[in-house]
């Protein structure tokens, strides 16, 4: 049974929260719309969680939070795809900006990374089912934090190939941390949990991401504000106005790329709490017997 009055409630607030952290980069943080959108986000998914634990078939299972593996392993998974995400974002925006390169070759520069990705899955696979999750958790999220912070001291004549050679190396210790964590993760729960995991994790993943997204821009935004030079500049030393623009612009994407570490580095230390092996310790509980038993 689908209840409806869960529909409503999770769109209006995911929507309403997710509104106001992606106006934050235009508005700033003090615009009472922005203000408003998130706390009723808020309040409503706050509603949403106490509803849904009333509930016999409940939109959401939040119980599954009582595993403290899955409950660890969805807030890892969030923080990678929020240091993902974040980054495609920014770097194709510095490399149009500060390179005057076209979007399509700024996207392609992305390119080697995603590809490297897909390469190192099934390898990251097979030493998941050998090594478990910790292992390589804590290797990746540390090549993920050691291939950030070079972002984070880039200039105007950074050459486009150490831009390319640093995602990819980031896109590996995300390959090493994504898959294993959130597999362990999803193997720690019962078994007629499986799936109420799978829905919760990907809806915290998916709001976790616009949330560290719009985090960003607004920290790039303000601070770029913050240090560009004053608009009469431009009429009186038009060239020093651009020099000293270009050197805002870089003092934003430096401020975006330290949030992005920060993030890299709380989700490192998070991975020392990653139980050994590969989460299998599935238990099936009578519900979940009679489930199987009546599907075959």
């Amino acid at each position: 049974h689908l209840d409806w009055w869960s529909v409503v409630i999770s769109t209006a607030g995911f929507g309403s929260m997710l509104y106001g952290f992606s106006s934050v980069g235009n508005d700033g943080w003090t615009d009472p719309v922005v203000l408003t959108t998130i706390i009723v986000g808020v309040i409503l998914v706050a509603f949403l969680i106490f509803r849904q634990n009333k509930l016999d078939e409940p939109f959401l299972e939040f119980r599954v939070f009582k595993s403290k593996e899955f409950t660890l392993a969805t807030v890892l998974s969030s923080i990678v795809m929020m240091a993902m995400v974040g980054v495609e974002l920014v770097i194709p925006l510095y490399l149009q900006i500060i390179h005057g390169m076209s979007a399509f070759h700024s996207g392609l520069t992305l390119l080697f990374g995603a590809l490297f990705m897909g390469f190192m899955s099934p390898i990251t696979g097979n030493l998941f089912d050998r090594h478990g999750a910790r292992r390589l958790a804590i290797t990746g999220m540390f090549i993920l934090s050691v291939g950030t912070i070079p972002f984070a001291f880039i200039t105007r004549d950074t050459p486009i190939i150490y831009i390319v050679f640093l995602y990819a190396v980031r896109m590996f210790g995300i390959s090493m941390v994504m898959m294993p964590v959130t597999t362990a993760g999803m193997n720690s729960l019962p078994y007629h949990l499986i799936s109420h995991g799978t829905a919760v994790n990907n809806t915290l993943r998916q709001v976790a991401t616009s949330v560290g997204t719009a985090i960003m821009i607004s920290v790039l935004t303000n601070v770029t504000n913050n240090n560009k030079p004053g608009h009469s500049l431009l009429n009186a030393a038009p060239l020093q106005y651009k020099s000293q623009m270009f050197d805002a612009t870089l003092m934003g994407y430096h401020a975006a790329f330290w949030f992005a570490i920060i993030f890299a580095l709380i989700g490192l230390c998070l991975t020392f709490f990653v139980t050994k092996g590969n989460g299998i310790h599935v238990k099936l509980d009578s519900d979940s017997i009679q489930e199987k038993g009546a599907n075959k």
